[in-house]
């Protein structure tokens, strides 16, 4: 991960930005450099990935204009040869420094080009304008805000950057780009139409598609990890890598000290591919005690999302203390596309297909952005295979008839596109659990005990007289917003609401987000 900053019109405190933007370190360790010009103001901090040297520091300059980027930009190296063959010229190694060279070519249709997690920010001095862009599904952060001093755009990596300069924080919208105050969709995954409804072809096209997004994220100058859960896709990741590598590759599990539950599946799967499997055992005094800081990363009082770090952050932390490595690829966005354990009670498939698409849509405010946070406030980079945006396209556009549970087996199509060698069958069709749990049931319990005990009923119900907006409904709830309060005052709106299950189909009208409270959790917890 890296960190970037953007002032459509400089502040006058500079001392204030620079101390400011320092609270996003974590993301970009290797260097901090500013562009000032005479109205704007760029920042990035770098975390080394692709093109190591000092050349592929930004910002990058290219004909006037300036570019800083968080970015992954997959297939950079053709693009590249193109860009050369038509006069362009490079001096390092980054994917980043192609994007100048695009914008001169193609204008604002380069981002159609680009197969890529990203958030950007262009100053056209020509134009004098600041053109700022992020990725479809919003896997690369961006927050936006007026400033209270000028009146003008602030952009930045995190709200925590920016806070101090506007009104109000707000998330850019995925698959958007600014310019001249609006912000304008390029990209749309979702609104699509269910044209893929041959169940072969699917299951081909989900395998091939798949693998493809693995291999492209194995293309880095730094060290590779990847988490291991022991569940359906974070296996399925692990296993198309190790299959395509030529030596183990490094896997990494954590548990709490007491039930951990994905632990065992872990090393089942570690095993059967012959990694370097790593565990991290965690206990009750370690989720606890990292709990105020975790919310404090995140930006979020969502109870799934902070329920769900715990074991993220702490697994991230161990793997950043006691390795090299600076890239980890991930299991994330596969239940967005093929089902939850809630979406079994879909009652029917244009139901299933608009819960999708609304999880996909909002994705970037939970589960993305959990693993943005964990990863980068460790100095590590994320990677989402199932994140990959043609085979994002390609799920959404499968006929939901087939994606719906009817087979008694949750992720039919995906489990069966990967039938073969490449997973323990008892892996392949293992049960779902939530990650949140299966680091440990007691985890959870602990957490919901800790609030309980914080509060008394008098006080809860008090203190939840505060909140209009997501108003907290548990004791747990509360807790959490309480802590993100006292960073993030009045910005609780980055965040569209609690994660639930749509309580407006039948049997999912429940008050946790926890899976193990609906009727069907069955084997998901053993």
């Amino acid at each position: 991960m890296c960190s970037i900053i953007g002032f459509e019109k400089k502040e006058t405190n500079l001392n204030k930005v620079a101390a400011e933007f320092a609270k996003s370190d974590s993301r970009g360790p290797d260097g901090t450099r500013f562009y000032e010009g005479d109205e704007v103001l760029l920042g990035f901090k770098r975390l080394a990935i692709m093109g190591l040297t000092i050349e592929g520091m930004q910002p990058f300059y290219h004909d006037g204009n300036v570019v800083v980027c968080n970015g992954e930009i997959y297939a950079f190296r053709k693009l590249k040869a193109e860009l050369i063959s038509k006069g362009y010229k490079f001096k390092s190694e980054s994917d980043c420094e192609i994007l100048l060279p695009l914008y001169k070519e193609y204008g604002l249709e380069m981002f159609d080009l680009l197969d890529a997690e990203f958030a950007l920010i262009i100053y056209d001095k020509k134009n004098d304008e600041i053109i700022a862009a992020r990725d479809p599904i919003g896997i690369r952060p961006l927050y936006y805000g007026i400033s209270k001093e000028t009146g003008k755009y602030v952009f930045g990596s995190e709200p925590k950057i920016i806070l101090e300069f506007v009104h109000h924080v707000y998330p850019f919208p995925p698959g958007h780009y600014f310019k001249n105050g609006k912000f304008i969709r390029y990209a749309n995954l979702t609104d699509v139409l269910p044209i893929h409804k041959d169940m072969d072809e699917v299951l081909v096209n989900i395998h091939d598609k798949l693998e493809k997004g693995v291999l492209k994220r194995l293309d880095a100058d730094a060290k590779v990890g990847f988490l291991l859960s022991g569940g359906l896709d974070s296996s399925l990741v692990c296993s198309i890598a190790q299959k395509h590598l030529d030596k183990p590759i490094e896997t990494f599990a954590i548990g709490m000290k007491k039930d951990a539950i994905d632990l065992k599946y872990a090393k089942e799967v570690a095993n059967y591919l012959h990694t370097n499997h790593h565990e991290i055992i965690i206990t009750k005094d370690d989720v606890l005690s990292s709990l105020e800081e975790v919310i404090k990363i995140l930006g979020t009082y969502d109870i799934t999302t902070i329920r769900a770090s715990m074991g993220m952050y702490l697994i991230c932390k161990a793997i950043h203390r006691q390795t090299d490595i600076r890239v980890l690829l991930t299991g994330e966005i596969s239940d967005e596309l093929f089902g939850y354990k809630y979406t079994d009670f879909a009652p029917t498939k244009e139901e299933f297909q608009k819960e999708a698409k609304k999880r996909i849509d909002e994705i970037h405010m939970y589960d993305v952005l959990r693993a943005d946070r964990c990863i980068s406030s460790n100095s590590l980079e994320a990677r989402v295979p199932f994140g990959d945006l043609d085979f994002v396209k390609y799920v959404m556009e499968i006929d939901p008839a087939l994606k719906m549970n009817t087979y008694g087996k949750g992720k039919f199509l995906l489990r069966k596109a990967f039938e073969g060698d490449y997973l323990p069958h008892d892996i392949l069709y293992r049960e779902k659990a939530a990650f949140s749990d299966a680091v440990g049931h007691s985890m959870v319990d602990d957490l919901k005990e800790y609030a309980e005990d914080f509060y008394t009923d008098k006080e809860y119900e008090e203190l939840i007289k505060k909140y209009d907006f997501a108003k907290p409904f548990t004791k747990e709830s509360l807790l959490y917003r309480e802590i993100f309060e006292k960073y993030y005052p009045g910005q609780a709106d980055m965040v569209k609401d609690f994660w639930m299950p749509n309580k407006e189909w039948d049997g999912c009208n429940v008050n946790d987000p926890s899976a193990r409270v609906l009727s069907n959790y069955g084997l998901s917890g053993k």
